[in-house]
């Protein structure tokens, strides 16, 4: 899917009707000053780009040029603070690495499927349970890879991309191909529904043991949330970089963040101070989106590849703000419209 920055821009005029926006100092963003911001940089350069409209096209060619990074972000952008109302979240995700097969065979029974051709487009198919039950998928030629752990799939689907190691040394980069029109619903969310836990002990690992550990019950757990994501190979991708975030370029490990962009303009800088056991204070790039990442304080952070990012990702939730930074006629008109 190619990222459309008009289309997104509309997204984020529609969004911003029912929102509130202050203007802030920089003096007002905790740990400015110690920040890293010629790393930002390098992030902002990733996707800037692409953003084709108004002042965007002059500061990415600004961002190119040679000068103190710090200077940069200050001389072309203002910091404003967009809220809804709802309280601040932020969560984090990974890429997972995985072992795999392209062949079925021993414990490489669970595929990942491309899109079939007959899924419509744009309204719900079939749900996670019918499509696992049914065998609509089976014996099309749909199978990607196999990989021998039902909740490695079902993380790798929520994650929406990752690297599998194959069985034969190769590797093989899968990203997001689709998926089957439904709304993610939260798995833990679900078992605090039950009672089985409190919010504050759910994480992917938690997640992850219970379902392992209760094989009867584990699978219709997943069967909760009824989105099924399609995959594709990615062969574009150099093996240094991240995987293609929602604007089809590499996300940045630390200075990515997934945001709603009804409320924050994809490609912008993010000003993140998140709170908890491992508080950050970061200027991030807003260039991924998540089915489940709702609201003007809400973001995913990615934390990068493999299993140590995975297990940081799996327990991160915590409060905070993010503060957007938008070019400075930009941010001038949205806070005078308020």
């Amino acid at each position: 899917m190619r990222f459309n920055a008009a289309a997104m821009a509309l997204t984020f005029a529609a969004g911003m009707a029912s929102a509130e926006a202050k203007l802030l100092d920089w003096t007002d963003l905790d740990g400015w000053a110690a920040d890293d911001h010629d790393a930002a940089r390098v992030a902002f350069q990733e996707t800037c780009g692409d953003l084709k409209i108004g002042d965007w096209p002059v500061l990415c060619a600004m961002a190119a040029k040679e000068g103190a990074s710090r200077t940069f972000f200050e001389t072309f952008f203002r910091p404003v603070e967009i809220s809804d109302g709802s309280e601040a979240l932020f969560t984090g995700y990974y890429e997972p690495e995985l072992e795999g097969s392209r062949v079925e065979a021993g414990a490489f029974k669970y595929p990942l499927y491309r899109r079939p051709s007959d899924a419509p487009k744009g309204q719900p198919w079939l749900t996670r349970e019918e499509i696992e039950t049914s065998g609509v998928l089976e014996g099309r030629g749909l199978e990607l890879v196999w990989l021998s752990d039902p909740v490695d799939k079902f993380f790798l689907q929520v994650q929406g991309s990752g690297r599998i190691k194959l069985s034969d040394g190769s590797r093989l980069r899968v990203g997001y191909g689709g998926k089957n029109g439904h709304p993610y619903k939260s798995i833990g969310n679900e078992l605090v529904r039950r009672g089985i836990f409190e919010a504050h002990q759910v994480s992917a690992q938690t997640i992850r043991r219970w379902v392992q550990r209760n094989p009867k019950e584990g699978p219709k757990l997943l069967w909760h949330n009824p989105s099924y994501v399609f995959f594709r190979e990615v062969t574009r991708v150099p093996a240094n970089k991240g995987p293609l975030g929602a604007m089809n370029r590499s996300v940045t490990a630390g200075r990515t963040l997934a945001i709603d962009p009804e409320f924050v303009p994809l490609g912008a800088p993010v000003w993140l101070e998140k709170d908890g056991d491992l508080p950050i204070r970061r200027l991030m790039v807003a260039q991924d989106t998540g089915s489940a990442i709702k609201g003007a304080q809400r973001a995913d952070i990615f934390f990068g590849s493999g299993k140590e990012a995975g297990n940081i990702a799996g327990r991160t939730r915590d409060t905070g703000r993010m503060v957007v930074l938008l070019p400075v006629e930009q941010a001038m008109d949205l806070v005078e419209s308020r």
